[in-house]
This record gives structure tokens, C-alpha cells and sequence, in this order.
């Protein structure tokens, strides 16, 4: 049975066990999930503690990193979700993505509710995936996709 976690602190400790394997065994995300069989995206959210992982998946990433049988059973519950505590966060990487919506967050808005109405783009029927791709003026950039079902507004 699905088990639900309350308190968001199991899972953070959690994370920050299955964080230090990882980089103690020098492994990474997409080799995780490739061990879980499912999306790096995916996977590292839910290691980091944002998603239940299906039980299969939750003991090959537990023995890939050498977790135990308890934190497996962990990596299964429904978390609490939220991974950014408090106001404006301040690591760099993260205030960027905020950066991102404060600017273009209602245009975001505008062309959404535009295209297909009022409504909104699910977070759980979700996929995002983070590309590297070559910059032609030199460099690299990122190309980040957000794929979310749209739910429309229904009245009642």
C-alpha cells in the first residue's frame, strides 16, 4: 500500500544520504536512473525527495547507492512536496529559474490562457527534460522543456 509521508524531514535526510553515496561512489543522475529504469529527471527528483518512486525502482536505486531496506521503503512514500524553503531563494542556479518567472511568468500567463483558455499546466501529468546544446556565438546554452497537461477551469 502507498504510504504518505507528513513532515518532509525523513525525506530530506534521506536525500542528503543518497546525495553523499552518490558522490562517494562517484555515480551519476542518469546512471541512477538508469538503475530505476525511469527518466533522470524523474529520479532525481525523487531521490532529492519530490517524488515516490515505484517499488522496483526505489530498491535498485537503494542498492546502487548502498542505502538499506528502510530507506528504500522511504523512497516510496508520497512526500511533502516544496523543496525551496521560505521567500526568494538564494542559490544562484535556483534565483535564476525565479529570476526567469518573475520576468516572464505573466507572459507565460498571458500566451497559456491565450492558446487554450482559462486553466492551468499540471506539475504531476508532467516530463521536463535539460538539454545542452552549442551556442552559435560560442559557448554552450541550456534548452530546459516544461511538458505539462493543460486542465481547464471548469465552472461548477
Amino acid at each position: 500500500m502507498l504510504q504518505s509521508q507528513f513532515d518532509p524531514a525523513a525525506r530530506q535526510a534521506l536525500a542528503t544520504r543518497a546525495v553523499a553515496a552518490k558522490t562517494r561512489e562517484d555515480l551519476s543522475w542518469q546512471e541512477i536512473a538508469d538503475a530505476a529504469g525511469l527518466s533522470v529527471a524523474f529520479v532525481t527528483a525523487a531521490v532529492l525527495g519530490q517524488h515516490p518512486l515505484p517499488a522496483a525502482a526505489a530498491r535498485a536505486v537503494a542498492a546502487l547507492l548502498g542505502l538499506d531496506g528502510d530507506d528504500a521503503l522511504l523512497l516510496e512514500t508520497v512526500p511533502t512536496r516544496g523543496s525551496i524553503p521560505g521567500g526568494i531563494p538564494t542559490d544562484p542556479t535556483i534565483y535564476r529559474f525565479h529570476e526567469m518567472l518573475q520576468v516572464y511568468g505573466t507572459t507565460l500567463k498571458a500566451l497559456v490562457h491565450e492558446q487554450f483558455g482559462d486553466g492551468i499546466i499540471s506539475a504531476i501529468n508532467f516530463k521536463l527534460d535539460v538539454r545542452k546544446v552549442a551556442d552559435p556565438d560560442g559557448g554552450e546554452r541550456a534548452v530546459i522543456t516544461l511538458d505539462g497537461k493543460y486542465l481547464p477551469t471548469r465552472p461548477f
